[in-house]
């Protein structure tokens, strides 16, 4: 496993990933992991990060990876809700474990006896503005029409201040970075202003938050981060509505274009019609009008 050193400078990460993926903030790392799983591990430096960055399947790099008590843990914060996140994870995982059997001596892949890896845990993180329930289950196999062979589980935890309670007060980092992230929303809908909400935000933290004084001390980074973020949501959601606005003005012209298709098959039939008509009143018989119009019958005209 590669081991990721040094602190990010480069403000590309979002927030999440600089808080809980940083290998100086270990600590917040195994709490949520702890928080997540029920469990009560003390030693931060069990951790093994091993985030792949420039993920090139993805616009954004993975958030959290690392690996602790043989498990692989694949943490994802999203701010828009995104059903496609098991296929993210799917191909993300595919590298993290590819990575780890290129690394690893002792796993033999084409050995005559199984070959046991680590086990992937799949988290997405989400406190966007959509409403969902605090637990979602989302599955790789409903991306597919027919049945699967290939399934990945991708369990989504709402993270938004006033959801999942017992997981927050579980991990305090969270708890703060959860309350953080809705009072700059607040303030930013009143104002106007996401700097303003972002400074204003930080000065309201508790003075006993853990996560203050790290965000306070990368308060440039940190404020680049989330005008960057807020900017990509912002983005997102603008091409999606003229996605939508498109989609309708491609259907209005659909329709109009069908309508005229229409228009010309129905004048088409209404003509055909006629003509069967006098044909009959001019003494033609059924067979002869069937020489020329085989398909008569569909018309209906007698």
């Amino acid at each position: 496993m590669t081991v990721v050193t040094g602190s990010n400078r480069e403000y590309r990460d979002r927030l999440f990933k600089f808080i809980f993926g940083n290998p100086q903030n270990k600590e917040w790392t195994l709490s949520l992991y702890n928080a997540v799983n029920g469990s009560n591990y003390t030693d931060a430096d069990a951790i093994e990060l091993n985030t792949i960055e420039n993920a090139i399947y993805m616009s954004m790099k993975n958030d959290v990876s690392f690996l602790i008590d043989n498990k692989i843990n694949f943490y994802e914060q999203q701010s828009t809700l995104n059903p496609n996140m098991p296929m993210r994870f799917f191909l993300y995982a595919g590298m993290v474990y590819s990575s780890y059997i290129e690394n690893n001596p002792n796993y033999r892949r084409y050995s005559s006896k199984q070959q046991k890896a680590p086990t992937p845990r799949c988290i997405c993180f989400y406190n966007g503005m959509k409403e969902q329930g605090d637990r979602t289950i989302l599955r790789l196999s409903d991306s597919f029409d027919g049945e699967s062979d290939i399934e990945v589980r991708v369990t989504m935890l709402n993270i938004n201040f006033g959801h999942n309670k017992a997981l927050l007060d579980a991990c305090k980092p969270l708890k703060e970075y959860s309350w953080f992230v809705d009072r700059v929303r607040s303030i930013q809908k009143t104002t106007g202003s996401l700097e303003k909400a972002l400074d204003t935000a930080l000065e309201e933290l508790s003075d006993e938050s853990v996560i203050k004084p790290f965000l306070i001390s990368n308060k440039a980074e940190v404020k680049y981060m989330c005008i960057t973020e807020y900017d990509e949501e912002r983005n997102n959601r603008e091409q999606r509505e003229e996605g939508r606005a498109e989609g309708r003005e491609e259907g209005r012209a659909e329709g109009r274009a069908e309508g005229r298709a229409e228009g010309r098959a129905e004048g088409k039939a209404e003509t055909k019609r006629e003509t069967i008509a006098k044909m009959r009143e001019m003494g033609f018989t059924e067979e002869q009008i069937s020489a020329i119009y085989p398909d008569k019958d569909a018309y209906d005209v007698k």
